[in-house]
């Protein structure tokens, strides 16, 4: 220490006082926005008034109108759309030109425990703290008084019939409520919220000062202030601290130091906290706080490599599909023994509403606030907040839908669309006995709008009765005459008794071939009872069935229509050479195609459904593999499932010493393990 002091000598020490004035009065200007050369010192200050307990500063400073920088069109174009043509004590230009400028303040930092400002003098350096930092920027609030004008000359030239707005009757029941007793957890969530916070910030009274230039004797007396008077430091004494506690003052350890959090509202979670949650309720409380959404937009919010087939299982358990797009369920933001806020309407009131609304934006992109209102019996307010949820008010359009339909979302999941479409059908039938209305009275007319409609299943299949009987004759006839020239018989049943009565609703009966953009139920998709037979089975759909029993051996009915649903689905918009299909014309095609219904005996207690217990096979390939393969399903003709050890033996029987590839090629062509048994692809029993 001592050859350390000798090296670096002590050339002058300088007193440091502590002056306390203008502790609490004495605040730091920063101008971002401005060079450091340019300052406004010299600059006419008109006003200046100050919030002191959240240090919020406004300044009114003069523009130099005559300055050749000065644009004056623009400064009187500017007054013109602030003030309009009348002007007033109120009017904020006065000279009918902007020859102002407002400066409003934000804080840049809380915590000012370590700033302060120094005047150094005669060989004393007098120190004062600083109570703010404040960063002084432009304030445009004189943009937001001409768009209110701007707003409130379209209101007059709408003459008060804005469908913007769709002002409500003069005559409206009012509903009287009594506020329940606040509890303790209540009132500290609702101190905690932003609307009761700017509310108490909004309620500080503006105390309004007097600005005087730096050149000022005012500011001159002022500035004394800033050296230590004679009573500031009658209570200091001699620093007695040793070195380390003098250093452990300056720098106080971390361990020592408290973080201030910053309080929010209670019902606030950031994504880092989101995404500790499970995925269905990370999926469930952006769904309820967004209330719209894309699917893409989802998937981009939840944490990367999340499962798509998991986050489309979440999200159906919480939100509904409108025009390809994500909207939360209806029990989801009114919970059971919940009330309207605004009017105190019981939840399930207000979910039959919000769901009538969303129902019939699956039908066109706008709807009218008053012809909802007159349908669903429900306040205005409750009314709006359903709209707003999902839509925007558009001039002369009522309220618009906010997204655009999704079209690719449809497209890649043609399954979920299907699904989501049978939900909103059931909710239809539900809506048409609650509010006593039909469909067909909200079907646009002479729409212009390419989105698709809704047809009801009555429709659809009074135009599928209509094409069958044309076309049942001749399809009969040729498909008897394909069976016969294959040496396939199968026994003809009668019509009325068949499962799967042929339909027909092709997309030139129904506008787009979709409803509510999603594939309809007439789209040639297979379903239980799906399709119609109106043509003979193609060339192309017999090329599919061969190609696909070539690839997998074995199939149920099941998952031979939903591979083929797979194939539609994969194709692009419009560009489907196949007709509606139904089961029993893939069956045809099936036989057709060198396959056979293996006949397997399932339990009678089993739970598989009626098309998983119809299995075909593939029957002849030219390929010598074809007996053992013959061989196997008649084994399981016998029973539905069978052990290895029996079919290596009954192989052996048949054609000889069965190699174990043989055994194993067999298997993994046409079987599925489990539980030490061999099951028929599909046939398993869970």
């Amino acid at each position: 220490m001592a050859s350390g002091d000798e090296d670096d000598p002590i050339i002058e020490e300088i007193d440091v006082y502590l002056a306390k004035s203008l502790a609490d009065k004495l605040y730091l200007f920063q101008y971002p926005v401005r060079p450091g050369a340019m300052t406004y010192g010299d600059v006419n200050h008109l006003s200046a008034r100050i919030k002191p307990k959240q240090q919020r500063v406004e300044l009114e400073i003069a523009i130099n109108t005559m300055s050749p920088n000065y644009c004056n069109s623009k400064g009187e174009q500017i007054a013109l759309n602030v003030d309009g043509t009348t002007y007033d004590e109120t009017s904020t230009y006065s000279a009918k030109m902007m020859d102002k400028q407002s400066f409003s303040s934000i804080q840049a930092t809380t915590n000012t425990s370590r700033y302060a400002a120094a005047v150094f003098r005669k060989g004393e350096l007098h120190v004062t703290p600083l109570a703010g930092i404040l960063q002084m920027r432009p304030s445009f609030s004189y943009l937001d008084k001409a768009d209110n004008k701007t707003r409130e000359r379209e209101a007059a030239n709408e003459g008060g019939d804005s469908s913007q707005d769709e002002a409500e009757e003069e005559a409206k029941a009012i509903t009287v409520r009594f506020a329940r007793p606040e509890s303790e957890q209540a009132r500290q969530r609702r101190m905690q919220s932003f609307e009761f916070l700017q509310r108490r910030q909004a309620e500080e009274p503006w105390v309004h000062l007097q600005h005087h230039s730096v050149k000022d004797g005012r500011s001159e007396h002022e500035k004394q202030y800033l050296f230590c008077q004679s009573g500031d430091g009658a209570e200091n004494s001699d620093l007695v601290k040793t070195p380390k506690e003098y250093l452990a003052m300056l720098m106080p350890p971390l361990a020592e130091e408290k973080v201030v959090k910053a309080v929010g509202p209670s019902n606030v979670l950031s994504m880092a906290q989101l995404r500790t949650l499970p995925l269905g309720d990370q999926v469930k409380t952006l769904m309820k706080n967004v209330k719209v959404m894309p699917f893409a937009n989802l998937m981009g919010l939840l944490a990367s490599g999340t499962d798509q087939t998991s986050v489309l299982r979440c999200i159906q358990q919480v939100a509904l599909l409108v025009q390809g797009n994500w909207v939360v369920k209806s029990d989801v933001l009114y919970p059971k023994n919940t009330c309207s806020a605004h009017s105190g309407v019981p939840a399930e009131v207000l979910c039959r509403g919000r769901d009538f609304v969303m129902w019939r934006f699956t039908l066109e992109r706008s709807v009218m606030r008053k012809e909802i209102t007159s349908i669903i019996k429900l306040p205005p307010e409750d009314v709006k907040e359903f709209l707003e949820h999902v839509a925007a008010p558009r001039v002369n359009r009522g309220w618009e839908f906010l997204l655009p339909t999704d079209v690719d979302f449809i497209r890649k999941h043609p399954d979920v669309a299907h699904r989501q479409n049978m939900l909103w059908l059931g909710i239809q039938s539900k809506l048409e006995k609650v509010f006593n209305f039909s469909k067909e009275d909200f079907v646009p007319k002479n729409s212009s709008q390419p989105d698709p409609v809704h047809i009801s299943g009555d429709q659809r299949l009074r135009m599928a009765e209509e094409r069958a009987k044309d076309t049942h004759t001749s399809l009969q006839k040729d498909l008897d005459a394909r069976r016969a020239g294959s040496g396939i018989h199968v026994k003809q049943e009668p019509a009325s008794d068949r499962e799967d009565e042929p339909m027909d609703a092709s997309s030139s009966h129904i506008p787009n071939g979709s409803v509510n953009g999603y594939p309809s139920a007439s789209s040639p998709c297979l379903g239980t009872n799906g399709g119609s037979p109106a043509n003979a089975p193609s060339p192309e759909l017999q090329d599919f069935v061969r190609k696909t029993f070539r690839k997998h051996f074995v199939l149920t009915l099941n998952e031979l229509k939903r591979l083929f649903n797979l194939h539609l689905a994969s194709r692009p918009p419009g560009s489907s050479i196949f007709p509606s299909v139904s089961d029993h014309m893939l069956q045809d095609v099936a036989l057709l195609c060198q396959c056979k219904q293996i006949m397997v005996p399932f339990p009678a207690q089993t739970k598989a459904a009626a098309d998983e217990q119809k299995v075909f096979g593939l029957w002849d390939t030219g390929d010598d593999f074809d007996k053992h393969r013959r061989l196997l399903y008649d084994l399981f003709t016998k029973n539905y499932r069978i052990r290895r050890n029996m079919i290596q033996t009954k192989l052996s029987q048949e054609f000889g010493e069965a190699s174990k590839a043989e055994v194993d090629r067999l298997l993994q062509e046409c079987c599925s393990s489990h539980a030490g048994m061999w099951y028929l692809k599909g046939t398993i029993q869970s």
